[in-house]
């Protein structure tokens, strides 16, 4: 594939690029898409999806993932499991360089790396990440089955990963530093029926440190209302958003906030001519999965139209 020119290359392979990769296998485009290390994306680690249109029946991320794989690979898309480690997009051929060290070249490209989870950054993080700090719930939770863990964060992924931990868990307790959240109305009232069972809210709350023995989390200090508290925890899941994953485009692309810049020629396309973004990447408003398979669908017309007059 090293010294063929590909039309198109979809980097990313959440629901914004198997979403452009079926709109650009309709249009006989051949497009090759890179999967990169998170296959299936964000979406694939979530345990229910109520607001999929058209799925009513709750389907998990993982599955409506593989079907949207499946889809996309039945129209002819071309995978390649890799990640794509640096770039040069500027010129009317791009080339994208693999961890394996191939190449491609192509005539036009649709960034869909999505964002990856942030953390709290304070003290001791880094030392008990992995052991009893995760930003997963449905990837870890089932090592802290029947035991006492806390989620921090006041939007819908918060509230998502909670639910799903009050099944596993003895007790969840739901950190916020806030008094109010962003998450859907219809998820903050799920959970806060289960305040009876094992699910405890505490707000105005900031975790200043993680504490352990060195090796495995034994709980956190909390910054309550000024106040200090040591919770014990065998386990934190940090659901405070995402940071979008643009890192190797930073000398190639425009970028706002570490945000593609999108809406130059086209509404998907960004500040180099021939290359488009979709998803999350290029979204720091909506964040969600049927905007991403939307502005994925726009960015395939729109890389359609560029080569159409190209």
């Amino acid at each position: 594939m090293e010294d063929k020119i590909l039309n198109t290359v979809i980097i990313g392979s959440g629901p914004a690029g198997y979403t452009a990769a079926i709109y650009c296998s309709r249009a006989m485009l051949n497009p090759v898409l890179i999967t990169g290390e998170d296959f299936g994306g964000q979406l694939a680690t979530t345990p229910e999806i109520e607001n999929w249109p058209g799925r009513f029946d709750s389907p998990d991320g993982a599955s409506l993932m593989d079907s949207l794989f499946t889809h996309a690979k039945n129209l002819g898309t071309q995978f390649v499991y890799d990640t794509v480690v640096s770039c040069s997009l500027k010129g009317d051929i791009k080339t994208l360089t693999l961890s394996s060290g191939e190449q491609l070249h192509c005539k036009s490209v649709i960034i869909c790396t999505g964002a990856k989870a942030k953390y709290l950054e304070c003290k001791n993080e880094e030392l008990y990440k992995g052991h009893g700090v995760s930003a997963c719930a449905t990837c870890d939770g089932f090592f802290f089955r029947n035991k006492t863990v806390a989620v921090v964060g006041g939007g819908s992924a918060a509230f998502t990963e909670a639910l799903y931990l009050s099944s596993l868990c003895n007790k969840v307790y739901l950190i916020h530093r806030r008094d109010s959240f962003r998450a859907e109305k219809a998820l903050v009232d799920k959970l806060k029926a289960l305040t009876d069972k094992n699910v405890e809210f505490i707000l105005n709350a900031k975790v200043d440190e993680y504490i352990g023995d060195g090796t495995t989390l034994k709980g956190i200090i909390l910054d309550v209302d000024t106040n200090k508290q040591e919770l014990s925890l065998d386990g934190v899941f940090v659901a405070v958003g995402h940071k979008a994953s643009t890192e190797i485009f930073k000398n190639d692309l425009e970028l706002e906030n570490g945000i593609i810049k999108t809406g130059y020629s086209y509404a998907t396309s960004t500040s180099c001519s021939g290359v488009f973004a979709a998803g999350d990447c290029a979204d720091d408003t909506y964040r969600q999965a049927i905007t991403s398979a939307g502005t994925g669908c726009m960015a395939a017309l729109d890389a359609v139209s560029y080569l159409e007059k190209h």
